[in-house]
């Protein structure tokens, strides 16, 4: 039941970036989010210059980390935080998987890598960084619980709206 909500979310997101794909069967989930936010922080970073929103950056593991999977299957993937995001946020998500099978190409390794030692150094998964247009980091968040909500409030705490 839950994959299905998790499925659902990620096909309800699908819409709102361009090179969306659909997740295939036995893909991690991280690929929910990935479906929907940027994998490269310095095109986020141009994003969010360019509209004045603020960056949400996703650390994950998607197949060793029980939390990770967690906070993306109930708050990122949910269609209730995608609506939310859609014109306020610039999402970027950076998964570092460690099966064989699911590791993302050598570019991909290379843009993780720097996004986590830009905002990610002390290795903490899950992750949420919150970076502001100007590049300021303005907090950081491992799970939240209370879903969208949650992780909303959260925001409004941060940004002031």
């Amino acid at each position: 039941m839950l994959l299905r909500f998790a499925l659902l979310g990620a096909l309800a997101a699908a819409p709102f970036h361009p090179a969306a794909a659909q997740t295939p069967p036995g893909a991690p989930a991280a690929n929910l989010v990935a479906n929907w936010g940027l994998t490269d922080l310095a095109a986020a970073q141009a994003r969010a210059k360019a509209t004045g929103r603020p960056i949400v950056a996703v650390f994950s593991g998607s197949d060793w980390c029980a939390p990770c999977v967690k906070y993306e299957r109930e708050v990122f993937a949910q269609p209730a935080f995608v609506a939310y995001a859609k014109d306020r946020l610039v999402l970027a998500h950076f998964d570092f998987p460690q099966k064989p099978q699911n590791q993302p190409s050598p570019e991909q390794i290379k843009r993780n890598d720097a996004a986590k030692a830009q905002l990610n150094r002390e290795g903490e998964f899950p992750l949420a960084v919150v970076v502001a247009p100007d590049g300021k980091i303005l907090g950081k968040i491992g799970y939240v619980s209370g879903g969208p909500a949650g992780f909303e409030a959260y925001l409004k705490t941060l940004l002031g709206k």
